[in-house]
């Protein structure tokens, strides 16, 4: 007989998803834009007006696409949670990150499945999509439920489902593949089947932890190998050798190579953080995360390599000392094109120039103001300057930690006696290219 579950989630359905944020609204939009009824939760009054009033707070996110979703009648966002009871299935989407010591935070996942207990209902299907460590939706979310009375597997459902959202990134999100696993089977073919209502392709693994490991390992194979392209910059530069032309004929081989690039340091929610997420967890399992360790300490260092690589060029070519010099940082988002700010480098890097003595502008054609992040509260309401050419001159040197796209490299070059680059953004340059310094 067909199961009362697999019957509610192939007809009409309300799907909540908690967190409206760079994962949470592209999820919302996906099932809005699948005929579905949205629901979309968070505790920011701001973000929830905005989105009813048709506005988007994400760049790369359009407002169209936001005034269209609130102009039909099948989405409204809301900051009361006891409208949870209404959605058939709640899919939570909330920050993951590290505390002071490096481990795993999860206030946000815990404070968030009890704020689903305390609305549960018979029937609901509730899904994981916050990046974690293996075990948590089973360990964390589970418990939390279950000291409802309601039974899992019977009475609701529970899943894991790790979000794969590129910030900025070409590929729409329905287009990316959805990774589906449950705590028992029946979590895990109903989860999967509401995903495939939205997403063009849902692969259902074998369950919550693996769904969890899959996630982890992605991010763990980005981080390892960038930390292996930033001691191999090291240790060609050291040879007089650039590392970027290095990868760029090393990418023509069309097997057994896939090009990773060198930066100022790792930025994002994922990257930084996710890897040192299993290296906690497999110390319960008397196991030695060493190669995610180490990968970690190379890229946590870079920031501080390059604001040394910045202090001997002042010295070597100005004659000057980093304390009273005037440093532009170009770009602080963590990456190209977009306004995200999370685990930016940039942030640490004007944190330790400043630290030093210099004085430090930056200019970022996406991001106005530094709002508060987790580590750099010192640095929450620090406004931008415009690029304006005319006044390059009055900088000492500028340093590229993000390569926007709308920048033009060449007239930075052109009015800057130093430019210090982290991403080879000035590799089309032509005109003072004995001005600039590779980091």
């Amino acid at each position: 007989m067909p199961h009362p579950f697999r019957e509610t989630f192939a007809g009409p359905l309300t799907v909540g998803v908690i967190g409206l944020g760079y994962v949470g609204l592209p999820l919302v939009h996906v099932f809005w834009r699948a005929g579905l009824d949205v629901l979309g939760f968070d505790v920011d009054v701001a973000k929830v007006d905005r989105l009813n009033a048709g506005e988007s707070y994400i760049q790369h996110f359009a407002s169209s696409a936001v005034a269209e979703m609130a102009g039909s009648g099948r989405f409204q966002a809301t900051v009361d949670f006891d409208r949870l009871a209404r959605a058939d299935a709640i899919l939570i989407c909330v920050p993951t990150p590290l505390n002071a010591t490096r481990e795993p935070d999860l206030q946000y996942v815990e404070a968030t499945a009890h704020a689903i207990a305390q609305r549960l209902r018979p029937g609901q299907l509730v899904i994981l999509e916050s990046t974690t460590y293996p075990g948590t939706t089973d360990e964390i979310v589970a418990p939390i439920l279950a000291a409802t009375g309601l039974r899992l597997g019977q009475d609701v459902l529970l899943a894991f489902s790790p979000e794969r959202e590129d910030p900025g990134g070409a590929m729409e999100t329905r287009a990316i593949p959805k990774i589906v696993g449950g705590v028992d089977a029946l979590s895990g073919e109903v989860a999967t089947a509401l995903y495939a209502r939205a997403f063009d392709r849902a692969i259902q693994v074998k369950d919550a932890r693996t769904a969890e490991a899959v996630k982890i390992t992605e991010n763990i194979f980005r981080a390892v190998n960038i930390a292996l392209v930033n001691e191999l910059k090291t240790i060609f530069t050291a040879m007089d050798i650039d590392v970027w032309d290095v990868i760029d004929a090393a990418k023509t081989k069309p097997f057994g190579f896939m090009p990773f690039y060198p930066g100022p340091g790792l930025g994002g929610h994922c990257i930084p953080i996710d890897p040192f997420y299993l290296s906690w967890r497999a110390r319960a399992f008397d196991k030695d995360a060493r190669f995610i360790e180490l990968a970690g300490e190379v890229n946590r260092a870079m920031p501080r390599l390059v604001v040394q690589v910045l202090a001997d060029a002042l010295n070597s070519r100005a004659g000057r000392a980093m304390r009273g010099a005037r440093i532009l940082v170009m770009g602080v988002a963590y990456k190209k094109d977009v306004d995200d700010l999370r685990e930016s480098p940039s942030l640490k890097l004007i944190e330790l120039m400043e630290a030093m003595g210099a004085s430090v502008d930056f200019h970022d054609p996406h991001i106005a103001e530094i709002h508060t992040q987790r580590e750099h509260v010192r640095l929450d309401g620090r406004r931008g300057v415009c690029f304006d050419p005319a006044s390059l001159s009055n900088y000492d040197a500028a340093l590229i930690a993000t390569d926007h796209s709308s920048i033009d490299y060449q007239a930075l070059v052109d009015g800057c006696p130093l430019v210090v680059d982290t991403r080879n953004a000035t590799r089309s340059v032509e005109r003072g290219r004995e001005k600039i310094v590779r980091a």
